[in-house]
C-alpha cells in the first residue's frame, strides 16, 4: 500500500455513500468516488457547508455548489500546483499520487548523487505534470507527453509555480503510443519512465480503445526506450480490471532479458489516508520498478 502522510494543503476528511469530503487548502469540496461503496456516518459538520459540490447526472455532471475561486494554488513539500475545478469533477491533480512523486524524486536523487549523471525521464499521459514537476525538482531532464494541449499548458504553469520554468523539459502534445514508436525509430532512450494511461480513449481514426486491451503493447513499447542502465519504471492505473500484480507481470515479461535479473518491484494499491476514520481510501494501482 502506497500513501503519503505529508500533505499540509490537502486532506481527505471523511468518505461515505459514494462521496468524499476533502479540504483543498482552505476550500471544502464534496466529490463522487465510485470506490466509496459503504454508508458510514457523516460526523464532520463540513458536509453541510462545502465550497464546492460535484454531482453526477446522466451523461456527465456539474458543480451544483460552487463558491470556489476559478483557481488557487496548493503545495506539497517544495512542489506547487494550480488547482482548477474542472467539468468532470477533477481539480487538476490527484493527491494520492504524492507517494509516487516521493518515489521518483528519491530514486532520481540517489542515482544522480551516486553517478553524477543527470537521469532522463519520459512522462507519458502526463496530465498537468505533477510527476514532471517532481522529477524536475529532483534534478532530472524530462520529456512530458500528453495528447491534450490544455493539459500541457497547465503543466507548464505548474513548473513555473515551483520555480522550474527554466528547467530542461520538453513538452510534447501528441498521442503517446505514436510518440514512443517514433522514439524507437530515432533511437532515443530514457533512464526513467512514468506512464499513467486512461481507462478509455480514442485511437487516431476515432476508434474506441480500452486500457485492458492496449496496456501490454504500451508497456512493451515503453520498455523498448529504456536505457541500458535505467533508474526506474513507474506504472499507475485507475482501471478497475487491472490489478497491481497483473501490471507487474506484464512489465516483467516486457523488460529486456538484460534487465530482468536487475529489477526490483514494489507493487500495491495507491491510497489516501482518511482523517476521521484512520483508514485508507484505495485510489489506484501502482507498480514501481527500480534497477
Amino acid at each position: 500500500m502506497f500513501f503519503s502522510n505529508e500533505w499540509k494543503d490537502y486532506e481527505l476528511i471523511e468518505c461515505s455513500d459514494g462521496e468524499r469530503l476533502e479540504r483543498w487548502e482552505k476550500y471544502i469540496l464534496i466529490r463522487p468516488d465510485p470506490q466509496v461503496i459503504w454508508k458510514g456516518k457523516r460526523t464532520d459538520p463540513r458536509w453541510n457547508t462545502p465550497d464546492g459540490v460535484y454531482k453526477r447526472i446522466k451523461g456527465g455532471g456539474n458543480w451544483v455548489v460552487n463558491k470556489m475561486p476559478e483557481s488557487w494554488n496548493i503545495r506539497y513539500k517544495d512542489l506547487s500546483f494550480k488547482i482548477k475545478p474542472m467539468g468532470f469533477k477533477h481539480t487538476g491533480i490527484f493527491p494520492e499520487q504524492a507517494s509516487n512523486w516521493d518515489f521518483v524524486s528519491n530514486v532520481i536523487r540517489e542515482r544522480k548523487n551516486k553517478s553524477g549523471i543527470t537521469p532522463s525521464v519520459l512522462n507519458m499521459f502526463a496530465y498537468t505534470g505533477a510527476a514532471t514537476v517532481a522529477c524536475s525538482k529532483a534534478g532530472a531532464t524530462v520529456v512530458h507527453v500528453d495528447a491534450s494541449k490544455g493539459m500541457v499548458s497547465a503543466a507548464k504553469e505548474n513548473m513555473e509555480l515551483s520555480g522550474l520554468g527554466d528547467s530542461p523539459c520538453r513538452y510534447i502534445v501528441d498521442d503517446c503510443k505514436k510518440f514512443i514508436e517514433r522514439e524507437i525509430r530515432r533511437g532515443n532512450r530514457y533512464d526513467g519512465i512514468i506512464m499513467d494511461p486512461p481507462s478509455y480513449g480514442r485511437g487516431p481514426n476515432g476508434e474506441l480503445w480500452t486500457l485492458e486491451n492496449s496496456v501490454e503493447e504500451l508497456i512493451r513499447l515503453s520498455c523498448s526506450v529504456l536505457s541500458d542502465e535505467p533508474v526506474f519504471f513507474l506504472i499507475n492505473s485507475y482501471t478497475k480490471g487491472l490489478s497491481p500484480m497483473t501490471l507487474q507481470y506484464i512489465l516483467h515479461c516486457s523488460l529486456p532479458d538484460s534487465l530482468k535479473s536487475k529489477v526490483r518491484f514494489d507493487t500495491g494499491e495507491t491510497c489516501i489516508p482518511v482523517k476521521k476514520s484512520g483508514l485508507f481510501l484505495p485510489s489506484g494501482a501502482s507498480v514501481r520498478a527500480t534497477f
